[in-house]
Order: C-alpha cells, then structure tokens, then sequence
C-alpha cells in the first residue's frame, strides 16, 4: 500500500465527513427517547425476572431447613 503523508491524510478524512449524512435534531431526539424506553422497559423486564428467581431460590431453601 502506498504511504501517505498526514497533510493527504487530513484532506481525505475531510472529505470522507463530507460524505456523512448527519442525523436531524428530531431524529436525535426521538432515538434518544427510544432508549430511554427500552433501557426502562429492559429494567422492568429484568427486576421481574429476577424477583421470580429470588422466590425460587427462597423457597427451595426454607425446603430444605
């Protein structure tokens, strides 16, 4: 591969962003707000399964004295 210097470097990363076809604010906003949806519903999800596997294991061990 040919070698290049970090001027032609710096020309061709200015380029390449050029290229980029940014998000809109809305579209930053909603995504933002999608996660923060799934991030809450995924905690939910989560506690629930792991309150049922506590109950489990609880009462295996009161079983078991």
């Amino acid at each position: 591969m040919a070698k290049t210097s970090p001027l032609e470097f710096m020309r061709q990363v200015r380029a390449e962003t050029a290229k980029v076809v940014w998000p809109s604010r809305r579209e930053t906003i909603m995504t933002g707000v999608m996660v923060l949806i799934m991030a809450t519903l995924l905690g939910i999800f989560f506690l629930g399964v792991d309150s049922f596997f506590d109950f489990v294991v609880r009462s295996l061990l009161r079983l078991a004295q």
